[in-house]
């Protein structure tokens, strides 16, 4: 195969593993040359053993790049087992995204940038993408790998004290408490925010729920969408909301989420994590 059909392979593998429903995305995922964010090969793949459940990585041959195109996770930095994630997994976080053509979109950890070119193909030329990333080295190499496209801008920090401005959509690919009140604010009206909530698994890293939140006239409606262990955010982590979530999650009452509540409210029977600035409810929104 010539490496324009292995990515197309490639493409078409990850549209079945996740369901990918955008025909951008898959498009995206056919063009946008991976080994050029992954570093110079031979590449290290991290493998799952499936008699022992751990895993472990393992080399590519050569420096073909064509072997970069599997719906795996492939080594950053293996010493701090930092991986550009699976293909799969991030692609069922974009497709619920909605992508459209010419929305401005915020990616908060983006590694090397790898997906946020993903984004950045899948929202085109009149669209834009700001991706942030808190690892100096990482958003050293995602700005150099993401030179080339102008609709992306790279800033290095913690993505919570960053003003992405209005949105149409975001993706926050880190740990998080709960919904940061300024993504919220930030959506604009029928915008999506697909972040990760999460309790401690390991040193930092967590597990926990993807959620889909998504602005609508009468309020911000929300659902989950799949499991997730994943690296903690930097901030937007309260040991109190933490605590908090831990017990809705070991009860199963996130199943239930329909909406993210931010008027101010005695706490109620449909109150699955209540605080006093936000509160993940099993109410719907009410119809205008």
């Amino acid at each position: 195969m010539t490496l324009e059909e292995c990515r197309r392979f490639y493409a078409e593998e990850i549209r079945l593993a996740a369901s990918v429903k955008s025909a951008a995305l898959v498009e995206a995922f056919a063009r946008v040359p991976r080994e050029n964010f992954l570093g110079p090969g031979p590449w290290r793949f991290r493998s799952m053993d499936m008699a022992l459940g751990d895993s472990a990585y393992v080399s590519s041959e050569d420096a073909d790049p064509r072997h970069v195109y599997h719906n795996v996770p492939i080594a950053l930095d293996p010493v701090r087992d930092l991986n550009n994630g699976q293909p799969g997994t991030l692609a069922r976080w974009m497709d619920d995204l909605d992508l459209r053509h010419g929305d401005r979109v915020y990616h908060l950890g983006c590694g090397v940038g790898y997906y946020t070119a993903i984004m950045a193909e899948a929202v085109g030329a009149g669209g834009h993408v700001t991706a942030s990333e808190v690892d100096g080295e990482l958003a050293a190499r995602a700005g150099a790998n993401l030179a080339g496209y102008s609709n992306v801008t790279v800033l290095a920090g913690d993505g919570a004290a960053l003003d992405p401005g209005e949105c149409d959509a975001m993706l926050i690919n880190a740990g998080v408490t709960h919904p940061h009140p300024a993504w919220l604010e930030r959506l604009r009206l029928g915008g999506r925010l697909v972040l990760p909530l999460t309790v401690p698994l390991a040193a930092n890293v967590g597990k926990g729920m993807m959620i889909k939140i998504t602005r609508e006239p009468a309020g911000y409606g929300a659902r989950v969408t799949t499991f997730v262990a994943i690296y903690s955010c930097s901030s937007v982590r309260d040991p109190q909301t933490e605590a908090l979530l831990g017990k809705a999650m070991s009860r199963g009452a996130l199943f239930q989420l329909k909406s993210v509540r931010r008027d101010a409210h005695a706490p109620c029977a449909t109150c699955l994590l209540h605080s006093s600035e936000l509160c993940l409810s099993a109410a719907a929104l009410a119809p205008l």
